[in-house]
């Protein structure tokens, strides 16, 4: 079993001890969203510590689009509540590059494909897509290669 589910799991105890609601709901959700991943497909899997992290990502990205969509409905309550589940989420996820570690990372992706203009934006993020997963969020990615190639 993937270290990181392992922890999950421990941590949902230590959550439902401590009768801390927010933790105890937000790792009870992410572990559901594991178990319906281990299932997916055509047959049953385990998931690698890689594999748990992507589905973290992807839920924390969940909270991130719903806190913005209950902020812009006038819903302060529920999109508090969902940055607080985020926050949760963020302390499993690996340290997020900096603008700067991004922006170096970016510059050496675009001089290892050789390219010079937007129309090379494909290679470069083939390139960066492995090195940054889990440490930026695409989008980021994707607007610093539009930026340094314009």
């Amino acid at each position: 079993m993937a270290e990181l589910k392992t922890r999950l799991q421990a941590d949902l105890t230590s959550a439902m001890k401590a009768r801390d609601r927010v933790r105890t709901r937000t790792l009870r959700m992410v572990l559901t969203a594991i178990s319906n991943e281990e299932v997916a497909g055509e047959s049953a899997r385990e998931l690698s510590d890689d594999d748990v992290i992507k589905v973290i990502t992807r839920e924390a990205k969940k909270r991130r689009e719903a806190a913005e969509a209950f902020e812009q409905g006038g819903r302060s309550d529920k999109a508090a509540d969902e940055r607080a589940e985020g926050e949760v989420l963020a302390s499993y996820l690996p340290a997020q590059l900096s603008d700067e570690e991004l922006a170096a990372l970016v510059r050496e992706a675009i001089a290892e494909a050789g390219v010079s203009d937007v129309k090379g934006m494909g290679k470069v993020m083939k390139i960066l897509t492995p090195k940054t997963s889990g440490r930026a969020d695409g989008r980021r990615v994707a607007d610093e290669v539009r930026r340094q190639l314009a």
